[in-house]
Protein backbone atom coordinates (compact mmCIF):
# COMPACT_ATOMS: atom_id res chain seq x y z
CA UNK A 1 0.00 0.00 0.00
CA UNK A 2 1.31 3.40 -1.19
CA UNK A 3 1.18 5.75 1.76
CA UNK A 4 2.97 9.38 2.59
CA UNK A 5 4.78 11.23 -0.04
CA UNK A 6 4.10 8.78 -2.61
CA UNK A 7 0.74 8.52 -2.69
CA UNK A 8 0.12 12.54 -2.54
CA UNK A 9 2.78 12.35 -5.85
CA UNK A 10 0.90 9.35 -7.35
CA UNK A 11 -2.29 11.93 -7.08
CA UNK A 12 -1.07 15.02 -8.90
CA UNK A 13 0.92 12.68 -11.71
CA UNK A 14 -3.08 11.63 -12.37
CA UNK A 15 -4.34 14.89 -12.49
CA UNK A 16 -1.70 16.12 -14.54
CA UNK A 17 -2.99 13.16 -17.27
CA UNK A 18 -6.62 14.27 -16.34
CA UNK A 19 -5.71 18.09 -17.69
CA UNK A 20 -3.60 16.46 -20.67
CA UNK A 21 -6.25 14.49 -21.96
CA UNK A 22 -9.08 17.16 -21.37
CA UNK A 23 -6.34 19.07 -23.17
CA UNK A 24 -6.03 17.19 -25.99
CA UNK A 25 -9.67 16.71 -26.19
CA UNK A 26 -10.95 20.32 -26.15
CA UNK A 27 -8.50 20.94 -28.65
CA UNK A 28 -9.21 17.57 -30.96
CA UNK A 29 -12.89 19.48 -30.67
CA UNK A 30 -11.49 22.44 -32.08
CA UNK A 31 -10.36 21.45 -35.13
CA UNK A 32 -13.41 19.66 -35.88
CA UNK A 33 -15.25 22.62 -35.55
CA UNK A 34 -12.75 24.65 -37.67
CA UNK A 35 -12.73 21.72 -40.15
CA UNK A 36 -17.10 22.25 -40.38
CA UNK A 37 -16.72 25.97 -40.43
CA UNK A 38 -14.22 25.24 -43.81
CA UNK A 39 -16.65 22.43 -45.03
CA UNK A 40 -19.31 24.78 -44.80
CA UNK A 41 -17.63 27.70 -46.37
CA UNK A 42 -16.12 25.22 -49.37
CA UNK A 43 -20.93 24.68 -50.03
CA UNK A 44 -21.82 28.63 -50.31
CA UNK A 45 -20.65 30.61 -52.62
CA UNK A 46 -19.94 34.50 -51.41
CA UNK A 47 -21.65 37.39 -53.24
CA UNK A 48 -20.47 40.96 -51.99
CA UNK A 49 -22.45 44.09 -52.35
CA UNK A 50 -21.57 47.58 -51.09
CA UNK A 51 -24.92 50.07 -50.99
CA UNK A 52 -25.73 53.50 -49.49
CA UNK A 53 -28.16 52.55 -46.26
CA UNK A 54 -27.59 55.97 -44.96
CA UNK A 55 -27.48 59.17 -45.90
CA UNK A 56 -28.99 61.35 -48.69
CA UNK A 57 -29.19 57.99 -51.25
CA UNK A 58 -30.36 55.58 -48.34
CA UNK A 59 -33.61 54.96 -50.30
CA UNK A 60 -31.83 53.83 -53.46
CA UNK A 61 -29.43 51.94 -51.36
CA UNK A 62 -32.57 50.49 -49.69
CA UNK A 63 -34.12 49.50 -52.65
CA UNK A 64 -30.99 47.99 -54.40
CA UNK A 65 -30.48 45.33 -51.07
CA UNK A 66 -33.93 44.69 -51.13
CA UNK A 67 -34.28 44.05 -54.53
CA UNK A 68 -30.73 41.93 -54.61
CA UNK A 69 -31.93 39.59 -51.51
CA UNK A 70 -35.00 39.04 -53.72
CA UNK A 71 -32.55 37.28 -56.56
CA UNK A 72 -30.93 35.99 -54.03
CA UNK A 73 -33.74 33.92 -52.68
CA UNK A 74 -35.04 32.80 -56.60
CA UNK A 75 -31.19 31.56 -56.86
CA UNK A 76 -31.18 29.23 -53.84
CA UNK A 77 -34.92 28.25 -54.16
CA UNK A 78 -33.88 26.96 -57.39
CA UNK A 79 -30.99 24.90 -55.70
CA UNK A 80 -27.98 28.03 -55.82
CA UNK A 81 -25.12 27.54 -57.94
CA UNK A 82 -23.53 25.04 -58.59
CA UNK A 83 -25.41 22.73 -55.96
CA UNK A 84 -23.74 25.40 -53.42
CA UNK A 85 -26.30 27.77 -51.64
CA UNK A 86 -25.49 31.52 -52.22
CA UNK A 87 -24.67 33.96 -49.66
CA UNK A 88 -24.70 37.44 -49.70
CA UNK A 89 -22.33 39.60 -47.79
CA UNK A 90 -23.54 43.41 -47.69
CA UNK A 91 -22.29 46.84 -45.75
CA UNK A 92 -23.47 50.53 -46.19
CA UNK A 93 -21.17 52.60 -47.91
CA UNK A 94 -22.55 55.45 -46.93
CA UNK A 95 -22.13 56.75 -50.81
CA UNK A 96 -18.80 57.23 -49.69
CA UNK A 97 -15.74 56.31 -51.58
CA UNK A 98 -13.48 56.14 -48.62
CA UNK A 99 -15.96 54.01 -46.95
CA UNK A 100 -16.26 51.68 -49.83
CA UNK A 101 -12.61 51.19 -50.25
CA UNK A 102 -12.18 50.00 -46.92
CA UNK A 103 -14.67 47.82 -46.65
CA UNK A 104 -14.11 46.17 -50.40
CA UNK A 105 -10.84 45.00 -48.68
CA UNK A 106 -12.74 43.71 -46.56
CA UNK A 107 -15.33 41.97 -48.55
CA UNK A 108 -12.31 40.44 -50.37
CA UNK A 109 -9.39 39.84 -47.08
CA UNK A 110 -11.92 38.84 -44.68
CA UNK A 111 -15.36 37.76 -46.44
CA UNK A 112 -13.57 35.84 -49.14
CA UNK A 113 -16.15 36.56 -51.51
CA UNK A 114 -15.87 35.33 -55.14
CA UNK A 115 -18.08 38.10 -57.16
CA UNK A 116 -19.15 41.58 -56.06
CA UNK A 117 -22.37 43.43 -57.41
CA UNK A 118 -21.56 47.53 -57.18
CA UNK A 119 -24.91 48.61 -55.90
CA UNK A 120 -23.83 52.21 -55.17
CA UNK A 121 -23.43 55.74 -56.92
CA UNK A 122 -20.43 56.42 -59.47
CA UNK A 123 -18.36 57.68 -56.68
CA UNK A 124 -17.61 54.63 -54.49
CA UNK A 125 -17.79 52.25 -57.46
CA UNK A 126 -14.89 53.94 -59.49
CA UNK A 127 -12.89 53.97 -56.10
CA UNK A 128 -13.37 49.90 -56.02
CA UNK A 129 -13.71 49.06 -59.51
CA UNK A 130 -9.32 48.73 -59.43
CA UNK A 131 -9.49 46.82 -56.28
CA UNK A 132 -11.66 44.09 -57.84
CA UNK A 133 -9.70 44.44 -61.00
CA UNK A 134 -6.55 43.71 -59.49
CA UNK A 135 -7.50 41.21 -57.32
CA UNK A 136 -9.55 39.44 -60.10
CA UNK A 137 -13.06 39.12 -59.13
CA UNK A 138 -15.61 39.96 -61.22
CA UNK A 139 -17.67 42.91 -60.35
CA UNK A 140 -21.12 44.36 -62.31
CA UNK A 141 -22.09 47.63 -61.59
CA UNK A 142 -25.44 48.10 -61.36
CA UNK A 143 -26.43 51.68 -61.95
CA UNK A 144 -23.78 53.78 -61.52
CA UNK A 145 -22.54 56.12 -64.54
CA UNK A 146 -19.17 56.88 -64.90
CA UNK A 147 -16.88 55.27 -67.65
CA UNK A 148 -13.78 54.88 -65.02
CA UNK A 149 -15.88 51.94 -63.91
CA UNK A 150 -15.47 49.84 -66.61
CA UNK A 151 -12.44 51.64 -67.71
CA UNK A 152 -10.75 49.78 -64.60
CA UNK A 153 -10.18 46.55 -66.72
CA UNK A 154 -11.88 43.52 -67.84
CA UNK A 155 -13.34 42.26 -64.75
CA UNK A 156 -15.56 45.50 -64.64
CA UNK A 157 -19.05 45.51 -66.26
CA UNK A 158 -22.00 47.68 -65.88
CA UNK A 159 -25.91 46.57 -66.08
CA UNK A 160 -26.70 50.04 -66.52
CA UNK A 161 -26.26 52.95 -68.79
CA UNK A 162 -23.51 55.02 -69.44
CA UNK A 163 -24.02 58.81 -68.76
CA UNK A 164 -23.45 59.37 -72.92
CA UNK A 165 -25.77 56.97 -73.68
CA UNK A 166 -28.45 58.27 -71.02
CA UNK A 167 -28.13 61.68 -72.73
CA UNK A 168 -28.17 61.01 -76.15
CA UNK A 169 -31.32 59.50 -75.28
CA UNK A 170 -32.43 62.28 -73.10
CA UNK A 171 -32.12 64.43 -76.35
CA UNK A 172 -33.90 61.78 -78.75
CA UNK A 173 -36.73 62.13 -76.35
CA UNK A 174 -37.52 65.09 -75.95
CA UNK A 175 -37.20 65.94 -80.03
CA UNK A 176 -38.75 62.99 -81.08
CA UNK A 177 -41.11 61.45 -78.81
CA UNK A 178 -41.72 64.79 -76.77
CA UNK A 179 -41.74 67.15 -80.05
CA UNK A 180 -39.67 69.75 -78.87
CA UNK A 181 -37.97 72.85 -80.95
CA UNK A 182 -36.51 74.27 -78.03
CA UNK A 183 -34.73 72.78 -74.82
CA UNK A 184 -33.41 74.56 -71.59
CA UNK A 185 -31.10 72.61 -70.26
CA UNK A 186 -30.97 72.66 -66.07
CA UNK A 187 -28.83 69.95 -64.28
CA UNK A 188 -26.52 69.28 -61.30
CA UNK A 189 -23.36 70.10 -61.20
CA UNK A 190 -21.22 66.45 -60.48
CA UNK A 191 -19.73 64.42 -62.95
CA UNK A 192 -23.48 62.82 -63.14
CA UNK A 193 -24.81 66.09 -64.42
CA UNK A 194 -22.35 67.20 -66.69
CA UNK A 195 -21.82 63.59 -68.55
CA UNK A 196 -25.48 63.34 -69.59
CA UNK A 197 -25.36 66.97 -70.64
CA UNK A 198 -22.49 66.35 -72.88
CA UNK A 199 -24.61 62.99 -74.29
CA UNK A 200 -27.78 64.97 -74.90
CA UNK A 201 -25.70 67.79 -76.72
CA UNK A 202 -23.65 65.26 -78.48
CA UNK A 203 -27.57 64.21 -80.03
CA UNK A 204 -28.68 67.59 -80.99
CA UNK A 205 -25.67 68.50 -82.70
CA UNK A 206 -25.80 64.92 -84.87
CA UNK A 207 -29.49 64.17 -85.47
CA UNK A 208 -31.17 67.44 -84.44
CA UNK A 209 -30.40 70.52 -86.35
CA UNK A 210 -33.65 71.90 -85.35
CA UNK A 211 -33.62 71.20 -81.84
CA UNK A 212 -32.65 74.46 -80.31
CA UNK A 213 -30.51 74.85 -76.96
CA UNK A 214 -31.94 78.19 -75.65
CA UNK A 215 -30.58 77.59 -72.52
CA UNK A 216 -27.90 75.91 -70.40
CA UNK A 217 -27.51 76.03 -65.90
CA UNK A 218 -25.65 73.76 -63.37
CA UNK A 219 -26.88 73.96 -59.78
CA UNK A 220 -24.72 72.70 -56.77
CA UNK A 221 -25.50 69.41 -55.58
CA UNK A 222 -26.58 70.52 -52.00
CA UNK A 223 -28.83 73.02 -53.83
CA UNK A 224 -32.63 73.82 -52.22
CA UNK A 225 -34.07 76.51 -54.14
CA UNK A 226 -33.93 76.30 -57.96
CA UNK A 227 -36.48 79.21 -58.66
CA UNK A 228 -33.53 81.17 -59.62
CA UNK A 229 -32.73 79.18 -62.40
CA UNK A 230 -36.35 78.16 -63.01
CA UNK A 231 -37.32 82.46 -63.80
CA UNK A 232 -34.93 82.39 -66.18
CA UNK A 233 -36.37 79.39 -68.15
CA UNK A 234 -39.52 80.78 -67.85
CA UNK A 235 -39.06 83.90 -69.52
CA UNK A 236 -37.58 81.86 -72.05
CA UNK A 237 -41.12 79.04 -72.20
CA UNK A 238 -39.11 76.28 -73.78
CA UNK A 239 -40.47 73.01 -75.12
CA UNK A 240 -38.76 70.97 -72.94
CA UNK A 241 -36.91 71.10 -69.73
CA UNK A 242 -34.06 68.63 -69.41
CA UNK A 243 -33.99 68.64 -65.86
CA UNK A 244 -31.30 66.29 -64.67
CA UNK A 245 -30.71 65.38 -60.81
CA UNK A 246 -31.46 62.44 -58.25
CA UNK A 247 -35.00 62.11 -57.06
CA UNK A 248 -34.02 64.56 -53.71
CA UNK A 249 -33.42 67.25 -56.25
CA UNK A 250 -35.64 66.80 -58.93
CA UNK A 251 -38.41 66.35 -56.72
CA UNK A 252 -38.19 69.94 -54.95
CA UNK A 253 -37.30 71.07 -58.56
CA UNK A 254 -40.83 70.12 -59.86
CA UNK A 255 -42.73 71.31 -56.93
CA UNK A 256 -40.75 74.85 -57.40
CA UNK A 257 -41.71 74.98 -61.80
CA UNK A 258 -45.28 74.51 -61.14
CA UNK A 259 -45.20 76.85 -58.27
CA UNK A 260 -43.62 79.26 -60.79
CA UNK A 261 -46.29 78.34 -63.49
CA UNK A 262 -44.15 76.80 -65.87
CA UNK A 263 -46.01 74.41 -68.37
CA UNK A 264 -42.79 73.45 -70.64
CA UNK A 265 -42.78 69.51 -70.37
CA UNK A 266 -40.15 68.70 -68.15
CA UNK A 267 -37.92 65.61 -68.87
CA UNK A 268 -35.53 63.88 -66.24
CA UNK A 269 -33.52 60.81 -66.08
CA UNK A 270 -32.71 57.46 -64.10
CA UNK A 271 -31.39 59.75 -60.54
CA UNK A 272 -35.02 60.64 -60.25
CA UNK A 273 -36.54 56.96 -61.12
CA UNK A 274 -38.13 56.32 -57.38
CA UNK A 275 -41.38 56.46 -55.61
CA UNK A 276 -39.98 58.82 -53.12
CA UNK A 277 -40.29 61.57 -56.67
CA UNK A 278 -43.38 61.57 -56.19
CA UNK A 279 -43.74 61.82 -52.17
CA UNK A 280 -41.47 65.15 -52.56
CA UNK A 281 -43.08 66.73 -55.56
CA UNK A 282 -46.79 65.30 -54.93
CA UNK A 283 -49.32 67.02 -57.31
CA UNK A 284 -46.21 68.61 -59.83
CA UNK A 285 -44.78 65.03 -60.44
CA UNK A 286 -47.64 64.29 -62.65
CA UNK A 287 -46.89 64.37 -66.31
CA UNK A 288 -43.02 64.10 -65.55
CA UNK A 289 -41.00 61.94 -67.94
CA UNK A 290 -37.85 59.99 -67.58
CA UNK A 291 -35.09 58.14 -69.64
CA UNK A 292 -34.27 54.87 -66.90
CA UNK A 293 -33.36 51.70 -67.15
CA UNK A 294 -36.57 50.02 -66.25
CA UNK A 295 -40.18 49.47 -67.32
CA UNK A 296 -42.54 48.96 -65.39
CA UNK A 297 -45.05 48.09 -67.98
CA UNK A 298 -43.39 45.52 -69.56
CA UNK A 299 -45.28 41.77 -69.45
CA UNK A 300 -42.64 39.44 -69.58
CA UNK A 301 -42.92 37.30 -66.55
CA UNK A 302 -39.69 38.19 -64.74
CA UNK A 303 -40.25 42.13 -64.95
CA UNK A 304 -44.31 41.37 -63.51
CA UNK A 305 -42.94 38.41 -61.04
CA UNK A 306 -40.33 40.78 -59.05
CA UNK A 307 -43.25 43.83 -59.08
CA UNK A 308 -45.34 41.13 -57.18
CA UNK A 309 -43.24 39.76 -55.03
CA UNK A 310 -41.31 43.42 -54.46
CA UNK A 311 -44.68 44.85 -53.36
CA UNK A 312 -45.91 42.05 -51.51
CA UNK A 313 -42.60 42.04 -49.38
CA UNK A 314 -41.90 45.89 -48.82
CA UNK A 315 -45.22 47.88 -49.54
CA UNK A 316 -43.73 50.26 -51.84
CA UNK A 317 -42.70 50.73 -55.60
CA UNK A 318 -39.56 49.04 -56.83
CA UNK A 319 -37.42 51.36 -58.65
CA UNK A 320 -34.75 51.32 -61.55
CA UNK A 321 -31.97 51.12 -58.33
CA UNK A 322 -33.56 47.85 -57.70
CA UNK A 323 -34.11 46.43 -60.75
CA UNK A 324 -30.71 46.97 -61.76
CA UNK A 325 -29.07 45.36 -59.18
CA UNK A 326 -31.26 42.33 -58.80
CA UNK A 327 -29.43 42.36 -62.82
CA UNK A 328 -26.16 42.87 -61.79
CA UNK A 329 -26.54 39.66 -58.94
CA UNK A 330 -28.11 37.23 -61.61
CA UNK A 331 -25.57 38.38 -64.06
CA UNK A 332 -23.28 37.59 -62.01
CA UNK A 333 -25.04 34.00 -61.21
CA UNK A 334 -25.60 32.66 -64.68
CA UNK A 335 -21.90 33.24 -65.44
CA UNK A 336 -20.96 30.72 -62.63
CA UNK A 337 -23.38 28.19 -64.22
CA UNK A 338 -22.67 28.76 -67.73
CA UNK A 339 -19.04 28.62 -66.88
CA UNK A 340 -19.46 25.77 -64.41
CA UNK A 341 -17.10 27.85 -62.30
CA UNK A 342 -16.64 30.29 -59.58
CA UNK A 343 -13.24 30.77 -60.40
CA UNK A 344 -12.95 34.41 -61.27
CA UNK A 345 -11.22 34.44 -64.97
CA UNK A 346 -14.06 31.95 -66.07
CA UNK A 347 -16.80 34.25 -65.02
CA UNK A 348 -15.87 37.13 -65.99
CA UNK A 349 -15.55 35.27 -69.75
CA UNK A 350 -19.10 33.66 -69.46
CA UNK A 351 -20.54 37.29 -68.42
CA UNK A 352 -18.53 38.60 -71.40
CA UNK A 353 -20.07 36.04 -73.62
CA UNK A 354 -23.58 36.78 -72.44
CA UNK A 355 -25.68 37.24 -75.67
CA UNK A 356 -29.81 38.07 -75.76
CA UNK A 357 -29.70 37.61 -71.46
CA UNK A 358 -33.78 37.88 -70.59
CA UNK A 359 -33.26 40.23 -67.65
CA UNK A 360 -35.26 42.62 -65.02
CA UNK A 361 -34.17 45.72 -67.08
CA UNK A 362 -34.77 44.64 -70.67
CA UNK A 363 -32.89 42.15 -73.32
CA UNK A 364 -29.35 42.93 -72.69
CA UNK A 365 -27.63 42.20 -76.06
CA UNK A 366 -24.72 41.45 -74.54
CA UNK A 367 -21.64 43.44 -73.43
CA UNK A 368 -18.99 45.20 -75.38
CA UNK A 369 -15.43 44.86 -75.24
CA UNK A 370 -14.96 47.24 -72.26
CA UNK A 371 -17.99 45.83 -70.14
CA UNK A 372 -20.49 48.03 -71.04
CA UNK A 373 -24.41 46.92 -71.56
CA UNK A 374 -26.07 47.41 -74.87
CA UNK A 375 -29.83 47.39 -74.25
CA UNK A 376 -33.21 49.80 -75.26
CA UNK A 377 -33.28 52.66 -73.24
CA UNK A 378 -36.84 52.82 -71.52
CA UNK A 379 -38.82 55.93 -71.16
CA UNK A 380 -41.53 56.33 -68.47
CA UNK A 381 -43.86 59.12 -67.60
CA UNK A 382 -45.69 59.71 -63.93
CA UNK A 383 -49.93 58.72 -64.32
CA UNK A 384 -51.60 59.27 -60.92
CA UNK A 385 -48.13 58.97 -59.00
CA UNK A 386 -46.59 55.95 -61.04
CA UNK A 387 -44.23 55.58 -63.14
CA UNK A 388 -45.71 53.91 -66.75
CA UNK A 389 -44.49 53.11 -70.12
CA UNK A 390 -44.34 56.13 -72.31
CA UNK A 391 -41.80 54.79 -75.11
CA UNK A 392 -38.24 53.51 -75.58
CA UNK A 393 -34.83 54.44 -77.39
CA UNK A 394 -33.33 51.72 -79.39
CA UNK A 395 -32.03 53.14 -82.81
CA UNK A 396 -28.33 51.23 -82.35
CA UNK A 397 -26.52 54.04 -82.86
CA UNK A 398 -28.08 56.17 -79.94
CA UNK A 399 -27.62 53.64 -77.53
CA UNK A 400 -24.16 52.06 -78.35
CA UNK A 401 -21.48 52.77 -75.63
Amino acid sequence: MVSGPWKKAAKNTLEVEKMRMMKTAVLALCVLLLAGSLAFGADTVKIGLLVPLTGPAAADGTSALYSVQIALDQVNAAGGVLGKKVELVYYDDRADAKEAVALSHKLIEQDGIDAFVAGSYSLPTRAVAPIFQEEGIPLVAAYAIHPDVTRAGDYCFRNGFLGMVEGRAAGYTAHKLLGGKTVALLTSDNDFGRTLVVGFKEYAAKYAPDLKIVSEQAYPFSEKDYKPYLSKIKELNPDVIFASGYYFQTGPLLRQARELGIQSKILGEEGADSPKLMEIAGDASEGFYIVTNFDRDDPRPVVQGFLKEFRARHKFEPDMVGASAYDAFMIITDGMKTSGSIEGAKVRDAIAAIKDYNGLTGIIGGFDEIGEVVKPVQVQVVKEGLFRHFGVVNDPELIKP
